[in-house]
């Protein structure tokens, strides 16, 4: 079994190794390697590092050195680079969110937003696990229900964060999405993102009417109006609607998905870049 620490017990070694609890014994008293450390309780606790070596050395013996010959180049080999506690806590919420584990995964969302800052956990963490789960679902490896419950709980937590987003010090942006669009969440972070530059955050969220989009428009007179969907055909539709607005309102869409950028430009609005992180250092105030 496995130490609480994460270290792993000699029968847990030896199993993985292929080398009996006997011979790692005498390995370390003779040459030093494996070097454990002892729980509180006394049990010799072997890391990643000492399996890797282990391995190293019963290669070598295979290949005809002295075990003595073996365990020094086994032990002068490398370092491996450290694991960062960001990849850690990554590792610990992908396996939360793919088991439904609500619980889990809220822990290792308090760990990543206390170790790293909101664009960091965003930049390096939930991003890429949302565009590999989404690469995962279209592969069959991921299931809907997955997909929908990770997307779901984060969207949560950026909500969470989002809670003063309207009291910024700086100017007005107003974030909607497109008739007919649901996918909200990428546009949630952008909020995110953007609040902590500075920006004062008026959300509208998915699947937003034009007209009410107009109304919100006139009422809070926003410097900039950013708009969201992943559908071409979508932004095509509301073309002319979108134009009129800029006539009045400076308006931004991220060229995300098929989106490209001239397609935005013939609609009258600012194509922005498809990643967030790049698309809210721009619109730094």
């Amino acid at each position: 079994m496995n130490g609480t620490d994460g270290g792993l017990r000699i029968g847990e070694l030896a199993r993985r190794t292929g080398v009996s609890p006997d011979l790692l014994r005498a390995w370390e008293q003779r040459y030093g390697l494996p070097r454990p450390a002892r729980s509180p309780g006394g049990f010799r606790l072997y890391s990643r590092d000492d399996e890797a070596r282990v391995r190293r050395m019963t290669e070598l013996i295979g290949q005809g050195l002295s075990a003595a010959e073996a365990a020094r180049q086994a032990r002068t080999a490398p370092e491996p680079p450290p694991r960062s506690p960001v990849s850690d806590i990554a590792a610990r919420l992908r396996a939360a969110l793919d088991s439904f584990d609500d619980q889990a995964a809220h822990a290792a969302l308090d760990r990543l937003f206390a170790t790293v800052s909101v664009e960091a956990a965003l930049a390096e963490v939930l991003i890429p696990y949302l565009h590999d789960l989404g690469k995962r679902w279209a592969a069959g490896s991921a299931s809907v229900a997955q997909e929908h419950f990770a997307a779901s709980l984060i969207r949560g937590r950026l909500l969470g964060l989002a809670r003063d987003w309207g009291t910024g010090p700086g100017p007005s942006v107003l974030l909607a999405c497109l008739p007919g669009e649901d996918h909200d969440l990428g546009l949630v972070a952008f909020g995110v993102l953007v609040a902590r530059r500075g920006w004062r955050v008026t959300f509208l969220g998915a699947d937003t009417p034009l007209d009410a989009l107009a109304d919100t428009v006139r009422t809070l007179d926003p410097a900039l109006v950013v708009l969201h969907t992943l559908n071409p055909g979508r932004l095509d539709r509301h073309a002319a609607d979108i134009r009129g607005l800029a006539a009045g309102t400076p308006v931004a869409i991220p060229a995300a998905g098929a989106l490209d950028p001239d397609r935005i430009a013939a609609a009258g609005a600012r194509p922005l870049p498809a990643d967030i992180i790049t698309a809210a250092r721009e619109l730094t105030p």
